[in-house]
């Protein structure tokens, strides 16, 4: 009796999870009508053109096929959304953002339960917390963080040139150059001194982080399916076991490096303020972001406080999420400077003419926010070559998510609304939008800094979405005013080489 319930039980987990596997390729769906490329595999659907090395071709090319709205096939054909209408990412992003979460298991696996992962009211609790450290009035106080780290890129840089015939890669230093930016203003801890080519082994780690995980597209899929029913820490002990991924075990290998020197830095900020030590607490960093949050969480509510996970979580979330963004607009920024030596001299003089008028000191915080072109030379690069092109949410509940541009659906019908079921995952396409023609003008993918002293399009300004073009500045941003800082820019011109 026992073997022959034991024998239908597991007879209803194969039959539950073939019906899994299949249903999508037998149910009708409400998004089957919607336009998009055929799948590539039975097995993948579009998943490898969505991931590969070049995959912006491959979005770009679907974009100006079939529109802001389409649908791509995923894992053993699940139907995704690819969304860039306006409307569409308002309420996806503000308006029913509760119901569409951001489905980041993953991260949650490799970094623990940080700001970029958590949802609902555990994202609110911790958000309440995070979010007053990064005030403006804090942020003042880092000024001369940025300027000393300026200081030592610009004398590293012409050392190097000093020695050498061949280019400077420019990339490498801007990841170096984020990465002590982050460390001190975010840690009070420092990677790199600049002086040789080498960084601790927490610093390798935060570098190698989002490059290894890129082309680990699988783990996605697995802690997707995995997370609802496994632990974390049982997925991990079963992921070390897979014998055939080295990439894999590595990814694992960077996640405990991250959470250990994390921890070991919290410990020791924890420790300089239970002894009320001045001199330790200096040493450690005071107004740094980690210690000021350390503060805050010391005088919260029991209700309120985080745990030791979730601050070594957003240690390791604010570290990664600035690391790789930042490094690439900050080298962004320089390419398009180079290639535009107008704009360039622009910058320049605006800066010099501020440093001129404070007798060449360095332009303080206040200040620096408040010079116009500047402004627009960080903004209009992050328009044009967005540091997050893509971002993924899941739909927690059915819905019909309004357009501002009708769809075309295979039937010939026009459709207002997509009607969207639970479950649906949808990449949100933010790179498309900041380059739509609708919104910008025939110029949407000229990168022009000037936009942003005039009149923005009044279509734009009635595009009630979260971008660049909402007034809001992301760290990311404010970072890239302290780089692009008065000396360096007035030192150098620069001509670029993609390599």
């Amino acid at each position: 009796m026992s073997g022959y319930l034991l024998l239908t039980a597991l007879a209803a987990v194969v039959a539950l999870t073939l019906w899994r596997l299949l249903r999508d390729y037998i149910l009708k769906s409400p998004l089957d009508d919607i336009p998009g490329p055929p799948s590539s595999s039975f097995l993948a659907g579009n998943i490898e053109e969505l991931t590969e090395r070049k995959a912006w071709k491959n979005v770009k090319g679907w974009y100006d096929t079939y529109g802001s709205v389409y649908r791509l096939s995923a894992l053993l054909g699940e139907k995704m959304l690819i969304v860039s209408d306006p409307k569409a990412l308002h309420h996806i992003l503000i308006k029913d953002s509760e119901y569409w979460h951001k489905n980041l298991a993953d991260l949650t696996l490799l970094l623990g339960p940080g700001l970029l992962s958590t949802e609902a009211d555990h994202h609110r609790r911790q958000r309440k917390m995070v979010t007053p450290v990064f005030s403006a009035a804090h942020l003042r106080h880092m000024t001369h963080i940025f300027y000393d780290i300026a200081h030592r890129l610009r004398k590293a840089v012409e050392d190097r040139v000093g020695k050498m015939t061949e280019e400077v890669d420019v990339n490498g230093w801007m990841a170096r150059t984020t990465l002590e930016m982050l460390g001190q203003a975010g840690l009070g801890y420092s990677f790199d001194n600049f002086a040789d080519d080498s960084t601790d082994a927490y610093g390798e780690s935060i570098k190698m982080f989002f490059p290894l995980l890129n082309r680990l597209p699988v783990l996605a899929l697995i802690t997707m399916w995995t997370s609802p029913f496994i632990s974390d820490w049982l997925t991990r002990i079963l992921l070390r076991c897979y014998p055939f991924s080295a990439n894999l075990r590595r990814m694992l290998d960077i996640s405990d490096t991250m959470a250990r020197r994390s921890q070991e830095i919290i410990t020791v900020k924890k420790s300089a303020m239970a002894k009320e030590d001045d001199e330790v607490a200096d040493r450690v960093g005071g107004q740094d972001i980690m210690s000021i949050l350390l503060k805050a969480n010391t005088a919260a509510s029991v209700s309120e406080k985080l745990t030791d996970e979730e601050l070594v979580a957003q240690m390791s979330t604010f570290i990664l999420a600035g690391m790789d963004t930042t490094s690439n607009a900050l080298s962004r920024t320089l390419h398009v400077l180079a290639q535009h030596p107008s704009a360039q001299g622009k910058l320049r003089a605006e800066i010099q003419k501020a440093r001129e008028a404070i007798n060449g000191a360095d332009i303080s915080h206040d200040d620096l926010i408040k010079l116009p072109y500047l402004d627009a030379v960080c903004r209009e690069t992050l328009r044009v070559y967005a540091p997050v092109g893509l971002i993924p949410r899941r739909a927690m509940k059915d819905m019909a998510v309004p357009l501002s541009w009708p769809v075309r659906g295979k039937s010939g019908a026009m459709m207002t609304e997509i009607p969207v079921p639970r479950g649906t995952f949808a990449i949100l396409d933010l790179q498309a939008i900041n380059v739509n023609k609708e919104l910008w003008g025939d110029d949407s993918l000229e990168w022009r800094p000037e936009r942003w002293l005039e009149e923005l399009p009044s279509q734009l300004q009635d595009a009630r979405i979260p971008g660049i073009y909402s007034n809001t500045m992301t760290f990311s941003g404010v970072q890239l005013r302290r780089l692009a800082r008065p000396r360096y820019a007035r030192r150098y011109s620069g001509w670029w080489r993609l390599g």
